[in-house]
């Protein structure tokens, strides 16, 4: 899990949407791979299935 840093309400408001936009995606990717969903992201210019058994690997 992303830990915001102790100044986080000190840094400006995009960065700190920048760090909570990345632990949204984050808790995404683990929720998919704990439930055995597949993810679609845009790759090479077209949209594809990450399957499960990849997302746990990264996550």
């Amino acid at each position: 899990m992303i830990e915001p840093p102790p100044n986080v309400l000190e840094l400006p408001l995009c960065e700190r949407a920048l760090l909570a936009l990345r632990a949204a995606v984050e808790n995404a990717i683990e929720e998919h791979a704990r439930e055995g969903l597949p993810m679609y992201i845009w790759r090479d210019g077209e949209v594809v299935a990450v399957p499960a058994e990849e997302l746990r690997k990264r996550s």
